[in-house]
Formats: C-alpha cells, sequence, structure tokens
C-alpha cells in the first residue's frame, strides 16, 4: 500500500512563492481580525498547509472557501476537511479564478498569506471591477513589506506612487500588523505586512483602467514636472486649478481620480 504523504512533511515550492507560517500566536492574532457571521463567505487565497484555516473553521461563517494552486496541497486540504460541508477547496489559480462562478451569496471576506511574486497581480484583480463596490466587503492580505510600504504611502513621499493611487482611490487601508521573517518556513529575507482594505465609494465611478493610463504616464519619469509628463492633459490639469510645476508624489489620490473623471 503507498503511504500518504503527511501533510507537514511537504516542503514549500520556491515556483509557487510559498512560505508558510508556522507561529500559532501569530495565526491567532491575525484570526482575531477576521470578523464573521453565518452569513459571511470567507475566501481564503493560499491556505497551503492549513495553518490558518484551522483558526478560520472556528469561525461562524455561511462557507469557507479555500483557493489552493498547489494540487498536492489542495488534495490534502480535501481530505482534511472532508467532513465540514462549508468548507468548498478551489484547485485553482487565484489569479484566475472567475469569482462570480463561486456562490458567493452574502457577505465576502478575502483573507490570505499571498504569495509575494503575485501579491501585487492579486490585489490590482481585486481592484480592477467595472462593478463598485465589488463582491468583497473586506480584505485581510499580507504582502512584503516593501509592497505593503508603496501601497499605504502617502503623497509627498517617495514610496508614493501607481500603487498607492490605485489601491487608495478603492479602497480605505489600515495597516494591522508586522509580520517578522522568523515565522516563517522556509524564512524569507523580508518581513511581511498585514494590511486591511475596506472598499470606498467616493470614487466609484472611476473608469479605473483610465486611471491607470494616467498614472503610468505621470509615474514613467518621477523627477519631471507633470507639465512634461502629462503634457497631454494640461487643460483638464488647469480646469481643476493643479498646479503643474508639481511632481507626480506631489498630486493628491483625489487629484488623480479628479483628472480621470474629466479626461
Amino acid at each position: 500500500m503507498k503511504q500518504q504523504l503527511n501533510i507537514d512533511k511537504i516542503l514549500a515550492k520556491k515556483s509557487l512563492g510559498q512560505n508558510f507560517i508556522t507561529d500559532k500566536n501569530f495565526l491567532n492574532k491575525i484570526s482575531s481580525y477576521i470578523h464573521s457571521n453565518e452569513n459571511t463567505n470567507i475566501i481564503e487565497i493560499g491556505p497551503g498547509k492549513g495553518a490558518l484555516t484551522k483558526f478560520l473553521v472556528k469561525k461562524k461563517y455561511k462557507s469557507l472557501i479555500l483557493i489552493e494552486k498547489d494540487k498536492i496541497l489542495a488534495s490534502k486540504l480535501a481530505q482534511q476537511f472532508i467532513h465540514n460541508k462549508k468548507i468548498k477547496i478551489e484547485n485553482q489559480d487565484a489569479l484566475y479564478i472567475k469569482y462570480k462562478d463561486i456562490n458567493l451569496f452574502g457577505e465576502n471576506i478575502i483573507v490570505g498569506n499571498l504569495p509575494f511574486n503575485i501579491s501585487t497581480q492579486l490585489l490590482f484583480r481585486w481592484l480592477d471591477s467595472y462593478e463598485w463596490p465589488p463582491f468583497y466587503s473586506r480584505m485581510i492580505l499580507m504582502f512584503q513589506k516593501e509592497v505593503a510600504d508603496r501601497i499605504v504611502a502617502r503623497q509627498n513621499t517617495k514610496n508614493y506612487g501607481r500603487l498607492s493611487v490605485s489601491a487608495q482611490s478603492r479602497c480605505k487601508i489600515n495597516k494591522l500588523m508586522t509580520a517578522p521573517a522568523e515565522i516563517f518556513t522556509p524564512q524569507p529575507k523580508v518581513q511581511g505586512v498585514i494590511l486591511d482594505f475596506k472598499p470606498l465609494l467616493k470614487y466609484k465611478n472611476i473608469d479605473f483602467s483610465k486611471l491607470q493610463r494616467i498614472l503610468k504616464i505621470a509615474f514613467s519619469q518621477r523627477r519631471k514636472k507633470i507639465k512634461t509628463n502629462l503634457k497631454d492633459y494640461l487643460d483638464k490639469l488647469n480646469e481643476l486649478g493643479i498646479n503643474t510645476d508639481l511632481r507626480p508624489e506631489n498630486l493628491s489620490v483625489s487629484d488623480y481620480c479628479d483628472l480621470t473623471s474629466i479626461s
């Protein structure tokens, strides 16, 4: 008889950007930020060996959906939770899964220790929605510190850029906690940061794709003034009363959204 592989013995795959959290106190702290009820669908991205999942199953929820790309881990999770009919395992890539195809009636919360190598792509996947507010009411996600710093950066700072404006135009974002490298296996060279995202309605009518085009042009040469970078938008900038001698990082999220609205 073929011996079953113990899930704890499965090694992280570098190709999938896997870093498993092993610190139970830290996992418990993450779990404490996730508030749910009987009408909540919790969507966990990259559950891996199910370390955080073990805390999530103790919560109230309508369904717990585990999206795991790794075929072996997905199979092990299915075996582990085979008797819980409210848990559904999706052996798919979170970047390409069609979330509308999942039964998500009710409140939806996305949680996850995101693979560092695709964390930004995943975030844009959830921000770039023609329907706003989106299908989720909250996201609690881990990013490597460098990316998190850019996401929450404020105008007039060196980290402020396209990622900052994009994320902050869509969500109110708060930093919850720092994840030291020591809590992961294998141990990465960088720290992680857990961020809390709540969709904003202030800019719900913004054409997000158009905003991306403007931001890409504006931040393509950060040190140049916007009258050079955004020369095709000078009339609109003047209409908004924005000083064209400013540099891209000097414009607020509102400035970029207003420019997008009238362009």
